[in-house]
This record gives C-alpha cells, sequence and structure tokens, in this order.
C-alpha cells in the first residue's frame, strides 16, 4: 500500500463509526483480491475500495446539504432514497479532499451502489466487493454471488443487483432506475 493510501486509511479510521471502518477494508482488501484475479490495477482497487464510503462519514441530512454546498446534482430516486447519495458525494471527496485525479477510481466510487450498464472492470470490482466483504451479514444468495464472483464477475453483478431490485420491490419500495438498468444489462 502507497504512502498516500496509509495516510488516508488513517484518516478515514478517525473520520468513520468503527464498523464503517471495517467494512471499509473488508471492502479494500475484496476488491485488490479481485483485481489480481482479473487482471486489474491492484492500487487502483484498494483506492476505489478504501474511498468507497467516504461519504458516510456523516448523516444523510448533511450529505445532502453536502451535495448542495458543493453544486452535486441529485436525481429524485436518490432523494427518495438517500442511502445513495454517499457515493455522489464519496466520489467528490475523493478528488477534492483525498486529492484522487484518476477518473477510473473516482467513477468506481460513484457506482459503487447502483452500478451502471456498461461497468468498466474497476466499477464492477468495487460495486461487487461492497456487496461481498466478508463482515457483510449473511443475506440470500450472497454465498451464491461469493461463490461465483472469482470466476464471472459479470454473473456475479448480475446477481447483487437482481437481488437488489428483488429486496427493495418486495419491500414495497422503488428500485432506483440505476440499479434496474444494471440488472437488465447484465442479465444478459
Amino acid at each position: 500500500m502507497t504512502e498516500r493510501l496509509t495516510e488516508i486509511r488513517k484518516t478515514l479510521h478517525k473520520k468513520l463509526k468503527k464498523e464503517r471502518y471495517e467494512h471499509t477494508i473488508g471492502v479494500m482488501y475484496t476488491a485488490s483480491s479481485l483485481a489480481m484475479c482479473y487482471g486489474t490495477d491492484v492500487q487502483k482497487a484498494l483506492t476505489a475500495g478504501l474511498l468507497h464510503d467516504c461519504g458516510k462519514y456523516c448523516p444523510m441530512k448533511e450529505q445532502i446539504k453536502l451535495c448542495e454546498k458543493h453544486g452535486i446534482s441529485l436525481t429524485e430516486s436518490e432523494l427518495d432514497m438517500p442511502a445513495l447519495i454517499h457515493a455522489k458525494l464519496g466520489a467528490y471527496l475523493a478528488e477534492y479532499e483525498y486529492g484522487i485525479k484518476d477518473q477510473a477510481v473516482l467513477d468506481a466510487v460513484r457506482y459503487h451502489t447502483t452500478g451502471r450498464p456498461g461497468m468498466t472492470m474497476l466499477e464492477k470490482i468495487i460495486y461487487i466487493a461492497d456487496y461481498i466483504e466478508p463482515n457483510r451479514k449473511e443475506i440470500p444468495g450472497l454465498g451464491e454471488i461469493r461463490g461465483v464472483v472469482f470466476q464471472d464477475i459479470d454473473r456475479a453483478v448480475y446477481l447483487s443487483a437482481q437481488r437488489t431490485v428483488q429486496y427493495l420491490t418486495d419491500g414495497g419500495k422503488p428500485a432506483d432506475p440505476m440499479t434496474v438498468s444494471t440488472y437488465k444489462y447484465y442479465e444478459k
């Protein structure tokens, strides 16, 4: 790990709640393992994994205010489901607070909650690492996704998006349109 990543890690350790920080470290190491498996830049995976939830250091209402302050446009869907907002805020903070200029890393942070059709390998890695990291509590289908991710990441992305959409609709909540698009794209 680079000296810069060590500094970011120390900062996040202070800013994030204990459970969020442990999740973040789990995502970082899961992402690096997937990067090695799929021949993607390990440092970029470590960086995006470490910063993927950096926007969750404050309550959702404050996240919305920070987005307004920094000119980060939010969709109606994001305002209806504020748990999605930290991804855009995180990409902003990664660039302007943590000094990350690599667009691939910033996009991986930006799309880690909803995914998107045609994701890059790094985006898929962060999206799925967030879903499967070892600290995640067991949810239906998690074992299956963990079982296929190192053989077929596209299948793992599809299953994750499918389960997310199903979970939301079964609970009477609307699924985010981007997550639905991700699910349909990777269904093929």
